[in-house]
């Protein structure tokens, strides 16, 4: 089938990838560095010691998802409007559009804009672009998904070797995700250092928590039940994945925009609807912008 694949930076490059080493046609819509690479090499994905070539189609034109039977939203929070914008005109009818993306505003934002029923899709995938058209895979990169047709979303994924799974309520599983994110990213963009070494450092576990809990009464004032295993998924991250940095402060080091405003200042925008206090979570978005302005003026 016809996949298409907005935004191809380390999350869509890699599940592209994956999909058209799997027999899929697969199209991405990236920046012009990215098109003339994979053009003229394939895209490439360094996996388990290997340099695995898909043949994909790229293109700078968002027009190349025409006839997709599902389309993947892998832009960053920020761009999400403009990207809906771009495709839209594009989208067939009949098509599944999949948002893998962080936050939890991005489902609404998409479903709005394109009018029809959007998939959220939590990601759990560790990898980075390793020059344009070659993604290296890190870690993990299973999936789970909920809502319409999920089911035989899934095991397309699945038949192409990407872990799936299918919950009651994937909205749920993203709020998790974004606690711990909240919790993790900023630290280790703040510091710049990999998660084992920042956890490593002196009160910085009982921070993590002290932001979680902040995050955590925002999802209870939200009507959503996030489970108490987040606490020890924030513990353990730092020791599965000692030396990764966060995307946040992948960001911030390569001079791009954070989608800090879309974490902690996720939390701080709908804790200010609900008058609940949350300082520590306020003051990470602050620095981290803070920092952002100065990298992106001084790359």
């Amino acid at each position: 089938m016809k996949i298409a694949v907005m935004g191809a930076g380390a999350v869509g490059c890699y599940y592209g990838a994956m999909l058209a080493l799997a027999g899929h046609q697969v199209a991405l819509v990236g920046r012009s560095s990215f098109v003339e690479a994979v053009s003229r090499d394939g895209l490439i994905l360094e996996k388990n010691g290997e340099r695995l070539v898909a043949q994909v189609e790229a293109s700078c034109d968002p027009s190349v998802i025409t006839g997709a039977e599902m389309v993947m939203v892998c832009v960053k929070s920020g761009d999400t409007e403009q990207a809906a914008h771009q495709i839209a005109p594009y989208l067939d009818p009949a098509c599944r559009v999949l948002s893998l993306q962080n936050g939890v505003s991005n489902v609404e934002t998409l479903a709005n804009l394109f009018e029809r029923p959007v998939m959220p899709v939590v990601v759990y995938v560790a990898s980075r672009m390793n020059g344009p058209g070659v993604v290296r895979h890190e870690g993990r990169g299973d999936l789970e998904l909920s809502g319409r047709d999920a089911a035989e979303v899934a095991t397309i994924l699945n038949n192409a070797g990407v872990e799936t799974s299918v919950s009651d309520d994937a909205m749920a599983s993203l709020w998790a995700k974004l606690v711990v994110n909240c919790a993790i990213n900023p630290l280790s963009a703040i510091t710049r250092f990999p998660y084992g070494k920042m956890a490593a450092q002196e009160g910085i576990p009982e921070l993590m928590q002290d932001i979680a809990h902040e995050a955590l009464s925002v999802a209870r004032a939200e009507g959503v039940l996030v489970p108490d295993s987040v606490f020890e998924t924030i513990r353990t991250i730092p020791v599965s994945m000692a030396g990764q940095h966060s995307s946040t402060a992948q960001d911030l080091m390569n001079g791009k925009t954070t989608e800090i405003d879309f974490l902690n200042g996720e939390i701080v925008k709908r804790a200010n609807k609900h008058g609940i206090a949350v300082p520590i979570n306020r003051t990470l978005t602050l620095l981290v912008k803070s920092a952002e302005r100065f990298d992106t003026a001084n790359p």
